[in-house]
């Protein structure tokens, strides 16, 4: 249970940012799955 409990302090405490890093990971797999598709595409 001590996991569960340091995941939500972790989560309590950077709730201001937690939009924004789910954003900036949003954009690495894009950049991922399009970086990977580009050959594909020359």
């Amino acid at each position: 249970m001590t996991t569960l409990r340091q995941i939500k302090a972790i989560a309590n405490r950077s709730q201001s940012t937690l939009l924004q890093d789910a954003a900036g990971a949003a954009a690495l797999m894009v950049m991922l799955v399009v970086g990977l598709h580009l050959p594909q595409l020359i």
